[in-house]
This record gives structure tokens, sequence and C-alpha cells, in this order.
């Protein structure tokens, strides 16, 4: 299993010397992966209610939020080795043809560290704001997908489909990795999972109990089964909202957190789910980012795993 950390590009105070000493420590202690998550905008008066928090609430650190391509091309260049993921693009707020070039860029830039975490987005605000169409999102998420993977894969690429039209036309470069960086995705209910046994590498839930994740990850599988792909190569990646406690949590406590033997089990549980990847966010559950707890548990975690 695989160790991730989320790279504090949300929450005031986050600027270039704390984002580059980030990378840096995260890439010094062996994490395989750097994530970086995306907010397009922090409503005054949110219509729709945040998914993860009990009350629907944004988290205050939500209002400063440095967005990922560019967050990940800057620590590109101040890293060597650690991968460089997105979790989760939003697709209904970025064309595809023009996502799939600064994904190849960022690749090729990166010496071919790119890893794509997709999702549909819960924010009618940032839906809107953004230029996102709210009808028939599986049907485009699929277009969407087969976009991506026609300018990467071939050349000159092609594609006609309901939503997305590419003239036959040259892009260049391909991404260094081969077919294509990892695709993931965020999905919850049936069709979604669906599409991501279809067409992704892998199933990246955040907000969801690992009591809930095996039986949906075995749908996944299933579902690849059933179309003639291999379950066993598909991904899990686990998202651990990390808060360490002095006292235990005890019966009916959040995931990861807890005193450190409490996470130390949540980690073991996600290890023996099959997860590939464990993707730490220290200091997020407890609703108030701190650069200080960030960096003061980034060696402990990375020992968990």
């Amino acid at each position: 299993m695989r160790s991730g950390v989320i790279l504090p590009n949300i929450g005031a105070g986050v600027g270039p010397e704390e984002l580059v000493h980030a990378a840096q420590r995260a890439e010094e202690l062996g994490y395989a992966n750097l994530w970086v998550p995306e907010r397009l905008l922090y409503p005054l008066a949110p219509r729709s209610p945040y998914p993860v928090t009990p009350d629907g609430s944004l988290p205050p650190y939500y209002k400063h939020a440095l967005t990922p391509v560019e967050t990940l091309t800057y620590v590109a260049s101040q890293t060597r080795r650690i991968g460089l993921g997105m979790s989760v693009l939003l697709m209904p707020l970025h064309n595809p043809v023009l996502l799939a070039r600064q994904i190849a860029t960022l690749d090729v830039l990166s010496g071919g560290r790119v890893r794509l975490g997709l999702g549909q987005g819960w924010s009618r605000d940032e839906l809107e704001a953004g230029g996102g169409t709210a009808g028939q999102r599986g049907a485009r998420a699929d277009e969407y997908v087969a976009v991506l993977k026609a300018i990467w894969t071939t050349d000159p690429a092609e594609f006609q489909g309901q939503y997305f039209t590419l003239p036959r036309s040259i892009l260049q470069p391909k991404p260094l990795q081969r077919p294509h960086p990892p695709i993931y995705m965020a999905a919850y209910v049936p069709s979604a999972l669906r599409r991501v046994a279809r067409h992704t590498d892998g199933w990246m839930p955040s907000g969801v109990s690992l009591a809930a994740v095996g039986p949906l990850m075995e749908q996944v599988r299933q579902e690849a089964r059933t179309v003639g792909r291999d379950p066993d190569a598909l991904e899990l990646l686990v998202w651990a909202f990390v808060a360490v406690q002095d006292r235990p949590a005890g019966e009916g406590r959040p995931d990861f957190v807890g005193t450190w033997d409490e996470i130390r089990r949540d980690v073991e549980t996600a290890r023996q789910l099959g997860a590939s990847e464990i993707v730490f966010m220290p200091g997020y559950g407890t609703g108030e980012l701190s650069l200080e707890t960030y960096f003061r548990l980034l060696e402990p975690l990375r020992q968990l795993v």
C-alpha cells in the first residue's frame, strides 16, 4: 500500500515557501504522491450542503485556494520523484481538450509523475459560476474521459460525440506515461461506480466510511468482470481525514479520528480492504487547518504505512 499526502494548497497562510517545504519534506519522507483538491469559490450563501461535514457547512479554510494544475506545476520544478495528483478536478469546469493538453504538458515537464482524479462536483454555485452543465452529467463524463484518452493515445487525434467534438488534429506532446497518466474517479452512485469500472484506473472515494468502502469497491470490481476488465488491476485510493486526539474517541468515531492506536487500526483496515494507496490529510479532521499541525504529523503518519 502506497502512502500519499494532501499538499496544503488550501488554507490561509499557504504560499510558495510553504508549498515547496511541504512537497520536499513529503518526498524526503518517502511519500509516493502529493495530492491537491480543487475549489473554485467560497459562496457566502451556499445552495448545496457540503457532503463531508455533519451540518453541510463549508470549512473556513476553503476561503483561500490555489488552483491545482498551477500548484503542481510549481512544485514539480522543486521535486524530483514524488507523484503529482489532482483530487479531484471537476469535469464540468474544465474543457477536456484543454485539460488533456495541460496534463500532457505537466507530465512531460515533471518526468511522468501526474495522476489525475476526476469528479462531477457537488456545489451548484461552483458549477454555475464555472459554466458547468447540470444535465446529462453521466453521459458527458463518459465522453470526457474518451476525449482525454483519444488525445493522449492517438496521433492525429479525433473525436465526435454528442457533447464534445475534436477535429482530426495533431496534439503534441503526448504524456510520458503509457498508455496515459492514471485516471481515477470519485463516485458514489451505481451508475458512477460502473463508470469507474469501465473507463478508469481506479476509485478514489472521499467522505465514505471504511465500512462502506469494501462493498462499494466490490461493485466496481464485479462490473469490471462483466465488461471483461481485470478487476484486480483497478486501484482503490482511501482518503484519511486525520485528527489526532489525546484520549480514545471510542465507538462511533469518524475514521482516522482518535488516538494514534485508533488511527493505526484504521490504516490496517484500509490495507485489508485492498487499498492501493492511503492519502493522509493531516489536521483536516479538525475543521481548522493548521500548517503547524500539518508538518508535525507528516512523519508519524508516513510511518503507519
